[in-house]
């Protein structure tokens, strides 16, 4: 949830060998990125920099000699239809059993579909198995979610429900009591089952993916300079996960009554230990999709960025947002936060993405949505956010107000600030993101480079490793 942003040092100030100056304002957004781990797939709010300042915009005028070419530009010609660019890196299987060993699977889509498909397979069989359908499924906690709340303890908690629980109609698969709308879950320690299984099956997502969907249609479109394809490969499963995320948030947050940031209801009636399955299912994959990056990159599966340290806190810090949050039956502050956080991060993706596509027309309109878009959400509202839990954790019932795990309740007197701190830390480094998007934005926008000193001498290394690989 959390990002960075910065600027390539020198590259914005003058062209790279071998390729075109394009527009400044296109090489500003390029300079905005968001890695949420290591060669892979974006937090894309604002983190890191790492894009090609100086581009041309065209990616016919931005192919660049691989390795893999050796010098052998002459038979250019004769290969001109082959789509294959060779990243370098190692992703096929060492066998099943070794890859479980040394986290391969983190990496190889055929090992981690082989875990999912397999887990997921034996599940269904059982279903059909007598004795073994349902709660009684051993495997059901890992593809499911689990901890289903009675119906009589439903209605206690939601007397307004006791109507709807006993008159609507009968539906495939419910009792004729209890309907949809009046299912709950709690949580529980068969949670930790359902979030490592989703980690295998983001692991998949996630390699498969850029692999075998964004790597060749950005080729089939015609980048063919490595360092943009693997940023546009990065941004367009950014895209994926945060649009499915962003929309998925909007349709739990709609249950609520703290729709739309109507914030006084994040404190009234707590706790808000029963969810909609809904509810559990989004906050449970989102802690599944973030603990996946975090071991990307604490386990330095792949090549670690400039600004590796400053990933692993900002993980951390959402990390500890989700956890502490869902523990304490705070569910409700958490999809307000994951929502400002996770739709603008899809506009960024999108802008950027097309940004590398080389399409300006319709790069700069997305781009000053992304910017509109970023103040309301990750601005006004998180602000609006921080002010509700200093100025509105009162509301909570009284008899709340006290350690007793047990009947839900957490609200001690001290929760109130490590609730705020995250948040005020988050709101921070929005804040700082913000200024620095604005300022590299106004700078390009006056025709001058696109640049910061923290990234100095990038682009100088990776010329030079290329001249040096051509020299071989």
């Amino acid at each position: 949830m959390s990002n960075s942003v910065s600027a390539d040092g020198g590259a914005g100030a003058k062209a790279r060998p071998g390729h075109a100056r394009g527009s400044s304002l296109s090489d500003g957004i390029n300079t905005i990125t968001s890695p949420s781990g290591p060669r892979g797939p974006e937090d894309p709010a604002v983190a890191g920099i790492a894009d090609a300042l100086g581009a041309s915009g065209n990616p016919s005028q931005d192919v660049a000699v691989t390795p893999a070419a050796k010098g052998k530009a002459k038979s250019k010609s004769k290969k001109k239809g082959k789509m294959v660019i060779d990243d370098g890196v190692d992703r096929s299987s060492k066998g099943l059993l070794r890859d479980l060993i040394t986290f391969r699977w983190m990496t190889v889509p055929a090992s981690s579909f082989k875990i999912a498909f397999t887990l997921a397979a034996v599940y269904l069989t059982l279903e059909f198995v007598p004795g073994f359908s349902g709660t009684n499924n051993p495997l059901a906690p890992l593809v499911r979610i689990s901890h289903r709340v009675p119906l009589t303890s439903v209605l206690a908690a939601e007397p307004s429900l006791i109507g709807e629980a006993l008159t609507a109609p009968i539906h495939s698969g419910v009792s004729p009591t209890e309907t949809p709308s009046a299912i709950r879950y709690q949580k529980g320690y068969q949670d930790l089952a359902f979030v490592a299984y989703y980690i295998v099956v983001f692991s998949f997502i996630r390699q498969a993916s850029t692999q075998y969907l964004f790597r060749p249609f950005a080729l089939w479109w015609g980048i063919r300079n490595e360092r943009k394809l693997e940023r546009f490969v990065e941004q367009g499963y950014a895209m994926l996960y945060w649009g499915t995320a962003g929309a998925l948030g909007l349709y739990v947050m709609s249950f609520q009554e703290s729709w739309w940031y109507n914030l006084e209801h994040l404190w009234l009636k707590y706790p808000h230990w029963q969810m909609r399955p809904e509810l559990k299912a989004y906050y449970l994959l989102q802690l599944s999709y973030w603990l996946q990056q975090a071991l990307v990159m604490i386990l330095r599966l792949e090549a670690p960025r400039k600004d590796y340290y400053e990933l692993i806190v900002h993980h951390l810090v959402t990390l500890w947002l989700i956890f502490w949050s869902y523990l304490i039956n705070l569910t409700m502050i958490g999809t307000t936060v994951f929502v400002a956080m996770d739709v603008p991060d899809t506009f960024l993706a999108l802008s950027k993405a097309l940004s590398y596509m080389g399409i300006e027309a319709i790069t700069m309109p997305v781009f000053a949505i992304f910017m509109v878009v970023w103040t309301y959400f990750r601005i006004y509202e998180s602000a609006r956010t921080l002010w509700s839990v200093w100025f509105q954790f009162d509301l909570i019932p009284e008899h709340t107000k006290e350690w007793n795990p047990p009947q839900g309740w957490w609200m001690v007197w001290w929760m109130k600030y490590q609730v705020f701190a995250p948040l005020f830390i988050l709101l921070c480094l929005n804040l700082f993101w913000y200024f620095l998007m604005w300022r590299i934005m106004i700078r390009a926008l006056a025709g001058g480079p696109a640049e910061d000193e923290r990234e100095e001498g990038e682009y100088e290394e990776e010329e030079a490793e290329k001249e040096k690989a051509k020299s071989k």
